[in-house]
């Protein structure tokens, strides 16, 4: 198994990239034609700011319980990648950060287990 602080890299990874991806798209790339860009924003990137500061000191309930919410992200990704040809390639990127910082962060609090114990 890959040593902790490679996981933990590998879930940052995924994370940022999520969110970087989505902040892109929906500011820049595609921003929507009928909603308030902020509130999209809001809506759809604001969630991923919950579990900013765990994620960044490393604490394995947050690490663990951000696996849901990546889990979100993932659906979001594969209706995204269902779309027309603008937005399919930024689906598959959301997809391929999501299970990035999914399997991340499982393999991180599972190669941790015996540190908390």
């Amino acid at each position: 198994m890959p040593p902790a602080r490679l996981l933990y890299g590998l879930t940052l990874a995924g994370y940022f990239g999520t969110l970087v991806v989505l902040t892109a798209r929906f500011a820049w790339l595609y921003p929507p034609e009928k909603t308030p860009v902020a509130l999209v924003l809001l809506l759809v990137v604001g969630p991923l700011l919950l579990p900013l500061r765990g994620l960044l000191h490393a604490r394995r309930y947050t690490i663990s319980w951000s696996c849901f919410l990546a889990l979100l992200y993932f659906i979001h990704g594969v209706l995204e990648a269902w779309h027309t040809a603008p937005t399919r390639i930024l689906g598959m990127l959301e997809v391929l950060f999501t299970v990035m910082w999914f399997v991340g962060a499982i393999a991180y609090i599972q190669a941790t287990k015996q540190q908390s114990t």
